[in-house]
């Protein structure tokens, strides 16, 4: 049976939703709430696409290049053979419940994996098996590290002439600075891997289809994979002595290694990976089909079931939103990690960030684009919720009113775009639908920003990319059916203060019989911080003043100082590099906040204007894969890009390129590089900073901007 490349087989539903039965009611220590994250095209979609067909889900595994896998069931997805947006899917192995999420790979929707990270308990990072650890990899690892979750990595792509695990296990220990504890070795044959050797159990797995044949490896008949298989066991236990002082303390009574158990060395397996000072790794082909349920136990086995509950939220119901997606038929569903309680149908929550209550409608369980209405679910699960106008990713939600949102958990720090465009709708009649349109967009996805520009009548966005702002181009089209155009991509340049200078504003107003009054006393220095800090003078007399301020007067100042920073004079660009300094504060009895925030922007403006500011660009860290023959010409073409070469290294036959590249200099890059490799290179990027421009680069930057 084959899959539509639109939807998947209503049998295929069918069969998910008798599946649901199977949900374990109570034993939370059997779900396992997992993502799947790794550099662009290491095989995400094709892993998840195995573990659904062996835990019984379909009948026939879709492939990324013919558009027909589960988990990537958006048309661009499809189309371009990447993973856009985030799937949540659940299915059962082994009597345990996997609450799984395939993450995109691409740096433009690093948003999507901040926003799973959030609430995930574990995380699969997957390899390409000839590649090791690539640049992705590191900003997946440091985002998994920035949430504090357990992971295990899966060596992917073992079928490859090139892979090499031990290469992988190098690349891990010296770009993650991570121990990695090789758990399994793959079987050669005539140079084609056919199976994998446990090292733990000393047996030779070979897989067939759904089935899996075990043979306890024997000096006698497998001689070199026996001797192979020990020497790496006696490896795993030596490393995990290091980290693990009850299986050290169980070596030295045993007085020798050949009589400590598989069990001993799971379990001390388990702590070095919640403790995370160390990585189990294992490997497969998911395409070839080999290693993916070995991957599955050893999920079960080394990462955690769902925290217990949170003190937190005592007996009451609690969860956080990290995803939005709007349905035709069902409207607007927040996806949503449960940590304490149970949710049910037409229950009411109350918004922490929002500060409102607002009535779920139905409850269901997620398998990609499906869902499964559910009479309520309990701690550990991943909810979707109807009904919900109003939650955002990060939002929590609860039944106990009086909880503070930095109370719980880490709020997801949305990134700055990069680029910036006008979008136009093909009539003044559209507007109204290319606003709504939007609105949900920008919902389902923070990284988008939007905004009307006032002087020129235009609709503008931002992204994170050029593949960002297409994909939301062609959603607009192909979802919404609003044939709109964008604008030439601008980049989106910031603008830093050149001097540190300190003013006083006072403003006094009457409206109607009420007078207002604001005194305030500003200084503002360049720094180094992408974002503004509000720092407070500590001398006696300031310290004294700044204490009495009420905290809705304090937020009234923060918000003029953002305003006040949003356009510099040059560009009308952002303001960073800045910090901000108050001084002195009187206000009069019963001025508004409004009056409050209009002043400080006021001073700001002023005290940016006098000091001036020079325009930074934002570089980019770029990384080229390239066959040695094109190194040169690689080369030749990046120091014509302002590029600033940081290493060039040898990944098995190609060369890997690493240099700081200004993003006005990689625009049309993948062409570029394609004609001038042969379509042999490949490439990715990842911000890295802002910078300060020459005079010249600054002239020309202006000119892009203006137009003139």
């Amino acid at each position: 049976m084959n899959f539509s490349k639109q939807f998947l087989s209503s049998y295929v539903k069918r069969r998910y939703i008798s599946n649901l039965v199977k949900f374990p009611k109570d034993d939370i220590n059997k779900i396992r709430n997992i993502g799947i994250s790794a550099h662009i095209d290491a095989g995400k979609t094709t892993t998840t696409e195995r573990m659904l067909y062996y835990a019984g889900l379909i009948d026939n595994m879709g492939e990324v290049h013919h558009g027909n896998t589960v988990t990537d069931y958006m048309e661009q997805e499809r189309e371009r053979g990447i993973t856009i947006t985030s799937a949540a899917v659940t299915f059962f192995w082994k009597q345990h419940q996997f609450n799984l999420i395939d993450t995109p790979g691409h740096i433009d929707f690093t948003m999507e994996v901040e926003q799973t990270l959030n609430v995930l308990d574990g995380v699969v990072v997957i390899l390409d098996g000839s590649a090791g650890v690539e640049a992705q990899t590191l900003t997946v690892w440091r985002q998994a590290d920035r949430y504090n979750i357990p992971r295990i990595v899966y060596v992917n792509k073992m079928d490859r002439g090139d892979a090499d695990v031990r290469m992988c296990c190098t690349s891990i220990e010296k770009k993650l600075d991570v121990p990695a504890v090789l758990l399994q070795l793959p079987a050669i044959r005539d140079n084609k891997i056919y199976g994998i050797v446990d090292v733990l159990s000393l047996e030779l797995i070979q897989y067939h289809n759904k089935d899996i044949t075990k043979v306890q490896l024997s000096e006698k008949e497998y001689p070199m994979l026996f001797d192979e298989a020990q020497k790496a066991r006696l490896k795993v236990i030596e490393q995990l002595t290091d980290y693990n002082d009850e299986l050290a303390n169980t070596v030295i009574n045993s007085e020798s290694f050949d009589n400590i158990s598989s069990l001993d060395i799971i379990k001390a397996l388990q702590k070095v990976t919640l403790d995370k000072v160390a990585i189990p790794v294992t490997l497969g082909s998911s395409y070839k089909n080999i290693g993916v349920q070995s991957l599955m136990d050893s999920i079960i086995l080394y990462l955690p079931s769902p925290t217990s509950t949170k003190s937190t939220f005592e007996e009451h119901f609690g969860a956080r939103a990290f995803k939005v997606t709007h349905d035709k038929q069902k409207g607007p569903l927040v996806f949503a990690r449960i940590y304490n309680g149970t949710i049910k149908k037409g229950q009411k929550v109350f918004n922490a960030q929002k500060n409102e209550s607002e009535q779920i409608g139905k409850v269901y369980v997620a398998y990609a684009d499906d869902f499964k209405e559910m009479d309520s679910l309990s701690t550990g699960n991943i909810a979707v919720l109807s009904g919900l106008k109003k939650a955002t990713s990060g939002d929590l939600l609860t039944t106990k009113k009086n909880i503070s949102p930095s109370e719980f958990g880490i709020n997801v720090k949305i990134p700055e775009p990069v680029f910036f465009c006008s979008i136009e709708p093909p009539s003044m009649a559209s507007q109204n639908a290319l606003d709504q349109a939007l609105n949900e967009l920008q919902r389902e996805d923070p990284s988008l920003r939007v905004k009307y520009d006032g002087e020129t009548g235009q609709t503008v966005l931002g992204g994170m990319g050029e593949l960002h702002l297409e994909i939301i181009q062609n959603r607009i089209l192909k979802e919404y059916k609003i044939p709109a155009d964008l604008g030439p991509l601008q980049i989106a340049y910031r603008e830093m203060p050149l001097q540190q200078l300190t003013d006083t504003l006072s403003i006094e107003t009457r409206i109607g019989n009420h007078k207002n009054s604001v005194l305030i006393k500003l200084s503002l220095t360049p720094s180094k911080s992408d974002f503004f800090q509000l720092k407070f003078d500590k001398t006696s007399e300031s310290a004294s003043n700044i204490a009495g301020i009420f905290p809705k007067h304090l937020q009234a100042i923060k918000r003029g100082i953002e305003v006040g920073l949003a356009q510099g004079p040059k560009i009308s660009s952002q303001i960073i590099n800045v910090d901000v300094m108050l001084h002195w504060f009187e206000v009069g009895r019963g001025t508004s906040e409004t009056i409050i925030a209009s002043t400080v922007t006021q001073l700001v403006q002023k005290l940016i204007k006098e000091s001036g500011t020079c325009i930074l660009e934002p570089v980019m860290l770029l990384e080229i894969v390239t066959p040695s023959e094109y190194l040169s010409i690689v080369l030749s073409d990046l120091s014509r890009r302002r590029a600033a070469v940081n290493n060039v290294s040898i990944r098995g036959s190609s060369k890997i390129v690493t240099a700081n590249t200004p993003l006005a200099e990689l625009l049309g890059y993948s062409t570029d590089l394609r004609t001038i490799t042969s379509g042999t290179a490949t490439f990715t990027t990842e911000f890295f900073e802002y910078q300060q421009m020459t005079s010249l680069e600054e002239e020309n930057a202006i000119r892009n901007v203006r137009g003139f």
